[in-house]
């Protein structure tokens, strides 16, 4: 395991440059013309495909990255181009999340391929969890998932909601539940493979921001995929529903993880370093614009107003980004988030986020306020970092419950 240390070595120095030069000169350009088509930018992913960029092998390079960092590195990059082109691009790789945190070494050798292509025939992937009622309350989870032992395939029938790729995904991952007594011990993690009878896309979500992301409704009705599709296996689930019965007969016991989590607790950190990306690119347009805008003789970084304010974004994106290369690395190294440092990465990024593009938007003042400048639009896409793979209200409350221990 290598040693932390907060200075990329030369060959992360190069990826990243590389990937700030494929944001800066591919996806900035084309940002607004996607935001306002609402569109899913195949374009830019095809292009991605062609440099490597989007890639099972790119990600995995920085999933084994031994420091941890390659990740969050390469999030924060490709957010600083523009965050809804980038949701696009790497959207797929939470639906790899879930079946590299549940599948086995056969299901991801089988299944994550699929869901890239390759750049000649370019796919996305979806983690379908979310339902209409069942949100940050996945016990209250609908979507059942029934064995057929005679066809030896299980039956999923229900409806998920805010899906990345919903719909136009080459493969879905599906969380339903398998054990609805066990309330959200009983679910379970499932491939359905391309054209599956029964999987349809259902309302196609206009979003406030990252609306060059496509989001949207999946339903399932009657929708059968083989036994082998169950990620983790049929052996592996019985073991885990006998021990979740047990504990439930013993007055509850521990908390035990399920699929959904499983995906969002290794995904956390990912997130937060999204968030980096989209404060730094707002922190960079108002500082450049506050070193040139001139207003009573004089640039408006001399007015000590506006240079706090600078001050501020900057110090809060700095330390954003070391809580998520701190839980970066304390999950490749191996060790345990016993104070929710997942959470509080993605927490804190989060809300940095939300608070330093609305003070670009301040500094800019009117202009802020139009299209005419990213601002407006980084503002729209940082909304969705407090809301998705869990609210900040939910990540204080696994942060006070991991502290009440």
């Amino acid at each position: 395991m290598a040693e932390f240390t907060l200075e990329l070595n030369d060959d992360q120095k190069q990826v990243r440059d590389w990937l700030h030069g494929f944001a800066a000169d591919v996806m900035r350009p084309a940002a607004a013309e996607w935001d306002e088509r609402e569109e899913t930018p195949w374009p830019i992913i095809q292009e991605a495909a062609k440099l490597g960029i989007y890639s099972l092998d790119f990600y995995a390079q920085q999933f084994f990255d031994p420091t941890g960092l390659g990740v969050p590195m390469t999030m924060e990059e490709l957010f600083w181009g523009d965050a809804g082109i980038a949701l696009s691009i790497v959207g797929t790789g939470l639906a790899a999340v879930g079946v590299l945190a549940n599948g086995t070494e056969e299901q991801i050798g089988t299944w994550v391929p699929q869901m890239y292509g390759d750049a000649n025939d370019v796919k996305v992937a979806a983690f379908c969890s979310s339902e209409p009622d069942a949100g940050s309350d996945v016990a209250a989870m609908r979507t059942r998932a029934v064995y057929d032992e005679a066809k030896d395939e299980w039956v999923l029938n229900g409806t998920k909601t805010w899906a990345t790729n919903g719909g136009i995904a080459n493969v879905h991952v599906v969380v339903a539940v398998v054990d609805a007594e066990l309330g959200s011990r009983g679910h379970a993690s499932f491939i359905v493979p391309p054209n599956t009878p029964g999987l349809s896309q259902g309302q196609k979500f206009q979003k406030h921001g990252i609306r060059a992301s496509h989001t949207a409704e999946v339903v399932l009705e009657d929708v059968r995929v083989p036994g082998h599709c169950l990620l983790g296996g049929r052996e592996k689930l019985d073991e885990r529903l006998a021990r979740a019965r047990e504990k439930a007969k013993a007055g509850g016991g521990e908390r035990v993880k399920n699929a959904a989590m499983a995906t969002f607790e290794a995904s956390r950190p990912a997130v937060g370093a999204m968030a980096v990306g989209t404060a730094r690119a707002a922190y960079e347009v108002a500082l450049d614009y506050a070193k040139t805008r001139v207003q009573f003789g004089r640039p408006i970084i001399e007015n000590q107003g506006v240079a706090f304010q600078l001050a501020d974004m900057r110090t809060q994106i700095d330390a954003a980004r070391l809580l998520v290369w701190r839980a970066s690395w304390m999950a490749t190294a191996g060790k345990p988030f016993t104070s929710a440092e997942g959470s509080m990465s993605k927490l804190y990024a989060s809300e940095v986020a939300k608070q330093v593009t609305g003070q670009a938007i301040q500094i800019l003042g009117g202009n802020g306020y139009t299209r005419e400048y990213p601002v407006e639009r980084m503002h729209r896409d940082a909304a969705i970092y407090t809301i998705f793979e869990g609210t900040s209200e939910i990540q204080r409350m696994v942060i006070s419950r991991a502290l009440a221990k």
